[in-house]
């Protein structure tokens, strides 16, 4: 009998598949009929606290509600607030939706992270926040942001959507600054569906987040502010507290297949891997690198049909800086920052997640090596 032959299984760029616990604990919810949120998101925001090294954690619907929400607590019409522009759009539209104005800052070229160089020739008046991207799970400087912002008494808020897990110096990210926001979309290190949270050391902001998120309230159908509905079900909950108890896991994981990648893949000429700086632990939520066409041999797009032709997915994150988005074009005007826009043009993403199967990462590294060699 001839042996079938079969291709390998296709590397995705995420792996959303629930445990049947963590299914279990949905189903729970599901059939006790207390679907909002109630004492599942109370326990969920105790643990996840305790997990970010945070005093308090306040559960949203999503992450960019859990950027808003802290926005929402301090920022008047027209304050400004410093963010880089290689960044996912919450980043800065969530200070706009907020009432403020988001002046995009450059990125270093090594580690992709916001440039504090150039954020200080961005300083005006009008500047009353801070708020660095722990990129790809790529932990800033706390460090240097905290004495920034002290420097120029900013308020520190923190975009750490994609940085669960990730420390700096052996710290949890979740403790410092004013506020440090997380995300748990479906493609983040620990995911729920929808779901976002705000971290705090503050006992009275994490009391006006509260209000915040349930219409402005203080007491049953009493509204002391003007909020909105940006509450997490317990559904989600659930699934969150589950999620917790495997988090270490899937980042280990995660730590393994970036390793195999870094070594793999950084003495290939034309290839620049995102840097971690000394005393970052990344929580590697993306791998990325940006492709030099010159040196390495064919272009990122190019890369990315052959790693689809060899059945890998690739992401572009971003293709674009916030300063070229239609919209804030339309509201700001152009702006030109170098080191954004060739990350931009030329950025890649590989698979990096716990899910990839044995021999996965090698698999991804002998691709791209053979892509660069057609020459």
């Amino acid at each position: 009998m001839n042996a079938v032959l079969t291709s390998p299984a296709r590397l995705k760029m995420a792996d959303t598949s629930l445990t049947e616990d963590e299914i279990q604990a949905a189903v729970a919810v599901l059939r006790s009929g207390a679907l909002r949120q109630g004492k599942q998101c109370d326990a969920f925001e105790a643990e996840f606290a305790a997990l970010a090294g945070a005093r308090h954690a306040v559960s949203s619907a999503n992450g960019s509600a859990a950027l808003h929400l802290a926005y929402m607590t301090f920022l008047q019409p027209g304050d400004e607030v410093l963010v880089p522009a290689f960044t996912f759009i919450a980043t800065g539209s969530m200070v706009a939706a907020a009432g403020g104005r988001p002046v995009f800052c450059d990125v270093h070229p090594e580690t992709f992270l916001l440039d504090l160089n150039d954020a200080e020739k961005k300083l005006t008046a009008r500047t009353r926040a801070l708020s660095p991207v722990h990129l790809f799970g790529n932990p800033c400087d706390l460090d240097a942001a905290q004495a920034f912002a002290a420097r120029h008494r900013l308020r520190l808020v923190w975009d750490a959507a994609q940085a669960h897990g990730a420390r700096w110096r052996g710290r949890e990210l979740g403790g410092c600054g004013d506020f440090v926001a997380y995300s748990f979309y479906p493609t983040k290190n620990l995911f729920v569906g929808e779901g976002g949270m705000t971290c705090t050391p503050s006992e009275e902001a994490a009391r006006r987040l509260r209000g915040l998120r349930s219409h402005g309230e203080t007491g049953k159908y009493l509204h002391a502010m003007l909020g909105l509905n940006y509450r997490m079900t317990d559904v989600e909950a659930a699934i969150g507290r589950r999620q917790l108890l495997r988090l270490e896991a899937m980042l280990a994981a995660r730590r393994r297949h970036a390793e195999i990648l870094r070594r793999g893949l950084e003495p290939l000429p034309g290839l620049h891997l995102q840097q971690v700086l000394p005393g970052g632990e990344p929580g590697w939520h993306q791998f990325c690198f940006w492709v030099d066409e010159r040196e390495f041999g064919c272009s990122r797009d190019q890369l990315a049909q052959a790693l689809a032709a060899a059945g890998i997915d690739t992401g572009v994150h971003y293709p674009r800086g916030l300063h070229q988005q239609p919209i804030f074009r339309e509201l700001y005007g152009d702006q030109s920052l170098p080191v954004t826009e060739k990350l931009a043009a030329n950025i890649l993403a590989v698979p990096v997640h716990h899910g990839l199967p044995a021999g996965g990462a090698e698999r991804i590294v002998a691709a791209i090596a053979a892509a660069g060699k057609k020459k």
